[in-house]
This record gives structure tokens, C-alpha cells and sequence, in this order.
């Protein structure tokens, strides 16, 4: 099976590459504003937002102390507020230890049960430092959360297209049509070193929500690692028919599309250019993307920086606001879109 990115490709090849057109959903959002600041000696990242059963707003983000590191030192946090502009009351340190980081939740309701799926990065055991994917699981979004048993609950490792997976991050999960439960995720493999390997997209099936998960045989489903750029952060979920997945840009993909790549040695990495929206029949061929949001720049006139790690916060079945993490010299975990008016197509 022929990848997006090498029929892609061929396209280019063809002189078929046009311009990435506006998606309805990005069409669709207005400027929210910026939240939750970080304390002293801390900074904040990524808002994983979700309403209980009686309209609170919950959200669960990473906090890492500025002496420490991400990859060792995050947590996951939990405020409560009454509406997106906040304000926020601190709940409790919801996942923290000193033998693993974990950072970048994403959080879902199953039927009557929570699911929070985040980066797990146990560097202490014999692993060293490979970033898994593990998830938690409550009745009720002040807990308890339980975290699984089987964690990681994708790990970093098995084969994928002959190589071996090193690196398995940044879930989202989502519940098909079926009743299955799916848990889409950043891959990479050892056909490059680690730091110079490039981002796919893959997932994990499962009948049961704790697992086990099995990797798709096909994985990765969106890959543009043979032409060096890539996407990562993803958020999907199934609506009014069809699956969508929101992206980070991270190296320049819509300069790839559309016929223009940007020369490896002058892309800069990261949120630094407008998010990408996929749509999807089956959650497995994604098609061609679309722009899914503009950057910091465009909603607030400020300075560019990374906007990353999209969210949506749901009510009553709908999508009222994109969360998304800015990495920028404002001590804020990021900031909110509201979605007005999305018409589905």
C-alpha cells in the first residue's frame, strides 16, 4: 500500500500540486483568548478540555519545572473553571513521579467511562527514556483514575514497515462507529537515528477500552518521512459521519503539497506555520489535508510562535472551542478558538 506522501509525490512530479485550500472548520474559528499562566520557576503546556455531567469545565494540561525537562519532569495537572475564559482553580496534581514523565494528555468519554491517553516516558527502566503511549481510566472526572495495567499500552516497539518502532507519543483516542477504540499516534522507527527521524501517524485498535491494542498492519496511515518533513499532535475524532485529524505542521507539509518545499536546511520546527485538517471514510485513508488553523499571529497580532497540541472542547455532541498550546514568551499554557457556526461538508 502506497503511503499518502509517495502518491503525493507523484503529483508533484506531474505538476499537479496546487495551493491548500481553507478548511470550513478553520472558516469556522474566532479568538478565544489565552489561560492558564504558569507559577514561578514552572511553564505550562497543552489543554486537554472536557464538561462533566453538570457543565464544569475540566482541564487536564503538563506542568515542568523550568530547572527540569519535559522529558523527564512533566506532569499532568487538573483545573476546574465555568467556562473557557476561566477563571481556573487548581484541582490536584493528577499523574507525577520521579521515575517518569508524564506530559501531552488527551481526554475522551467511552460511554460511562473517562479516558485520559498521554505520553508516558518511564527513563528509568530499561527503556531509557522511550517515549510510550499509556493511558488512565474514571467513572467520574474527579476520579479516582486508575492507570492501566498493560501501560504502556503502546509501546515503543514491534515492526513497521520492516524497521523496528523506537518512539510511540502524543496519543488520541477515539471510539469508532463499530465499537471498536482506537488510539492514533506519533510513530517514528530506527530506519533513521531517533533525532534525525521524521514523525508518521499510526494506530492502535482494541475491542475493550483498557486494551490490549494492536497496531494497524498497515501503519503508518499518514507519512511524509521519504520526502523529510512531517506532522505530529494529532486530535481525531469521528463526526456527522467521518473521522477528522487536526496536525501540527511541524516541518513545513503544506510547502510540500503544494509544489514548494522549503530546503531541509532552512525549515524551522514546530507549530511555526497554520495547523492541517484530514478527513476521513474509514480512519485509514486520510486523503488530502486542508489548512485547519492560522497561527498565533493571525488570531492575536502577536509575535509568531508554536501553536501546538490541538484540543476540542465538546458540548452537548458539538465543537465549541480549539485548545491549542503556545510556546511563546507568555507564561500561558496557550490559548482557545471558538467554533462558530462550523459547516460540516
Amino acid at each position: 500500500m502506497k503511503t499518502l506522501s509517495c502518491i503525493f509525490l507523484l503529483s508533484l512530479f506531474c505538476g499537479q500540486a496546487h495551493s491548500l485550500e481553507e478548511s470550513s472548520f478553520c472558516k469556522a474559528l474566532v479568538p478565544g483568548e489565552y489561560i492558564l499562566p504558569a507559577e514561578d520557576g514552572t511553564w505550562t503546556w497543552c489543554m486537554a478540555p472536557i464538561y462533566d455531567e453538570k457543565g464544569k469545565l475540566h482541564i487536564f494540561n503538563s506542568v515542568i519545572p523550568k530547572k527540569g525537562s519535559w522529558i523527564k519532569h512533566s506532569k499532568i495537572v487538573h483545573w476546574v473553571a465555568d467556562q473557557p475564559e476561566g477563571p481556573y482553580t487548581f484541582v490536584e496534581d493528577l499523574f507525577s513521579s520521579d521515575d517518569a514523565s508524564y506530559h501531552n494528555p488527551q481526554v475522551s468519554m467511552a460511554g460511562d467511562t473517562y479516558v485520559l491517553v498521554f505520553l508516558l516516558n518511564r527513563y528509568r527502566d530499561a527503556n531509557g527514556s522511550k517515549q510510550e503511549v499509556g493511558m488512565a481510566t474514571a467513572k467520574s472526572l474527579d476520579g479516582p483514575w486508575t492507570e492501566s495495567p498493560l501501560n504502556p499500552v503502546i509501546p515503543a516497539s514491534g515492526e513497521m514497515n520492516g524497521c523496528q518502532i523506537v518512539h510511540a507519543s502524543n496519543p488520541t483516542f477515539v471510539v469508532t462507529p463499530e465499537g471498536k477504540y482506537r488510539i492514533y499516534y506519533k510513530s517514528m522507527t530506527d530506519k533513521l537515528p531517533l533525532k534525525k527521524g521524521f514523525r508518521e501517524i499510526s494506530f492502535a485498535e482494541s475491542d475493550q477500552i483498557e486494551g490490549p491494542y494492536v497496531n494497524y498492519e498497515a501503519n503508518p496511515v499518514i507519512s511524509y518521512a521519504d520526502q523529510q518533513v512531517d506532522i505530529e499532535d494529532p486530535y481525531a475524532f469521528f463526526y456527522e459521519g467521518m473521522y477528522y485529524m487536526i496536525v501540527e505542521d511541524r516541518r513545513g507539509v503544506q510547502n510540500l503539497l503544494e509544489g514548494n518545499p522549503i530546503p531541509a536546511d532552512q525549515i524551522r520546527n514546530g507549530g511555526y506555520r497554520p495547523g492541517l485538517i484530514y478527513k476521513s471514510k474509514d480512519g485509514i485513508n486520510w486523503g488530502v489535508p486542508e489548512i485547519g488553523y492560522q497561527t498565533n499571529e493571525i488570531y492575536f497580532g502577536d509575535k509568531l510562535a508554536r501553536s501546538e497540541r490541538p484540543n476540542i472542547l465538546w458540548k452537548d455532541g458539538k465543537p465549541e472551542c480549539l485548545f491549542l498550546a503556545c510556546h511563546d514568551e507568555d507564561p500561558t499554557a496557550g490559548y482557545f478558538l471558538k467554533i462558530k457556526n462550523w459547516n460540516v461538508e
